[in-house]
């Protein structure tokens, strides 16, 4: 009797499996060590970043060159800005994760801040002319959301070492370092905490654009010097 030849098995979708496993493994180490991707929550880094933005942060920019004065940073705000745990359950948490990790959906414990205060700074709300004040000089701040004031809400905070104290752009709506003043840590976020700095909007595609590193934001004396 005769007997047929056994056809072997086509990998076709052994390779597609091997491919995407490879792909998420790239994806995961590029996203760990270079490049991740966030999506925008809020409206607080207006005109900026808006609500529903995508960004790409580079992880590496602070490597080279120590965070300034005027950095917008993304940071992980556990034990700072939100709580260490979110309450929600390991599977919760879990499918969050995978949201965010997609770009989907926001994180409960990320943010993106502008730097106002850096170690050693002493900040205060603010002078005559309603300026934040940093070190005793005005700070110009060119950032604003238009009509917005640098801040209603009076503080005086001394930034402790290895520290940053982080506002929002849309000051008016913004819950950052002035919200926290009474709780632990005063709202001053390690530098260790610090993931990245925003360099590109990925959508929606009509805001495709780089975002600039600002120079230095230094602060002015009443007469411009």
């Amino acid at each position: 009797m005769d007997q047929t030849k056994r056809q072997p098995r086509k990998p076709g979708w052994r390779f597609a499996f091997l491919a995407l496993v490879l792909a998420v493994a790239i994806s995961g180490v590029v996203r760990s060590f270079w490049l991740d991707a966030y999506y925008i929550p809020s409206e607080s880094m207006e005109p900026l970043l808006e609500g529903g933005d995508r960004i790409l942060v580079s992880r590496t920019d602070f490597q080279s060159e120590p965070i300034r004065r005027g950095d917008v940073v993304v940071f992980d705000g556990r034990g700072t800005f939100a709580p260490l745990n979110s309450g929600k359950g390991p599977l919760a948490d879990a499918a969050a994760g995978v949201t965010r990790w997609l770009g989907l959906t926001g994180s409960d414990t990320t943010y993106v801040k502008r730097v106002i205060g850096l170690p050693g700074d002493t900040v205060v709300c603010c002078d005559a002319a309603g300026k934040v004040i940093v070190n005793g000089q005005a700070l110009e701040e060119p950032y604003l959301f238009p009509g917005d004031a640098p801040s209603t809400q009076k503080f005086n905070a001394v930034v402790p070492a290895g520290r940053l104290w982080l506002l929002g752009d849309h000051r008016s709506v913004s819950a950052d370092s002035r919200s926290l003043l009474g709780a632990p840590g005063g709202g001053m976020v390690p530098v260790d905490r610090v993931i990245g700095r925003p360099v590109q909007i990925l959508w929606p595609i009509d805001r495709f654009a780089p975002v600039p590193r600002p120079a230095a934001a230094a602060p002015t004396t009443e007469n411009g010097q």
